[in-house]
């Protein structure tokens, strides 16, 4: 059997809020579904959909997004003004650099930029 990756689902309070924000950050149209849920269509890549859930957020994320960028900086300047917040500050080490981001809700994610080969 082969399998292939059709959608990440975040789960969260506000799916259309979320949806949003990441097709500002990404690209694409936001697209409202029955039941609450909104997902963005990503060319190329994977839905990244959005399911309502009455739980909040308790721990961090066990798993993440990385989002690679040319400038960390100005990645993380727009995403903060398009509704997200940074966490820490940028980290580099042998394999480059990232900054840990948190979404709307507060979801981790991180912005990467690759260092030297």
């Amino acid at each position: 059997m082969r399998a292939h990756l059709q959608q990440i689902v975040v789960d969260c309070h506000e799916p259309k809020t979320l949806a949003a924000f990441w097709a500002r950050m990404l690209g694409g149209d936001p697209v409202d579904r029955a039941r609450g849920w909104s997902h963005v269509e990503l060319p190329g890549l994977p839905r990244l959909a959005f399911q309502p859930v009455p739980e909040g957020k308790t721990v961090k994320n066990r798993l993440h997004l990385d989002v690679a960028v040319d400038d960390i900086e100005a990645a993380a300047t727009e995403a903060v003004r398009l509704g997200a917040a940074r966490s820490g500050g940028t980290v580099t080490d042998d394999q480059g650099s990232f900054q840990v981001m948190l979404d709307p809700e507060g979801n981790e994610f991180c912005f990467v930029s690759a260092g030297p080969r």
